[in-house]
């Protein structure tokens, strides 16, 4: 029922920026985080940053400072600025979307942001 469409990454060199973009279409519920998580190989599924319906967001913090997570609730989507990337950033980047009211979730496709040093 909800898909999540993803584009934006790539390949960049150390020190340079890349932003992501994630649109939801489907039925959406009114409240509901959105959030990007990475995953680099033989790693877990990680937390990048969240932000809810009205704004409020949360970071780990290996990204505090350098990423910038942002949301256009008209047309449900999910924005990552991604800033001073280093090496480390270097990962499958995932969408996701987490209802509040009913408790689901939905995730995207993934895409890989390489960070070249």
């Amino acid at each position: 029922q909800v898909q999540l469409v993803e584009s934006g990454g790539g390949l960049v060199q150390a020190g340079g920026s890349l932003r992501l973009s994630c649109a939801a279409s489907g039925s959406i519920a009114t409240l509901n985080l959105m959030g990007w998580y990475r995953q680099a190989p033989a790693k877990q599924r990680e937390l990048v940053a969240t932000i809810s319906t009205r704004g409020t967001t949360n970071y780990s913090d290996s990204v505090k400072g350098r990423f910038t997570i942002s949301r256009d609730n008209a047309k449900n989507t999910v924005y990552l600025q991604m800033n001073s990337l280093r090496p480390e950033d270097t990962a499958v980047y995932y969408c996701n979307v987490r209802s509040l009211i009913y408790g689901t979730n939905y995730w995207g496709q993934g895409t890989q942001v390489t960070v070249s040093s």
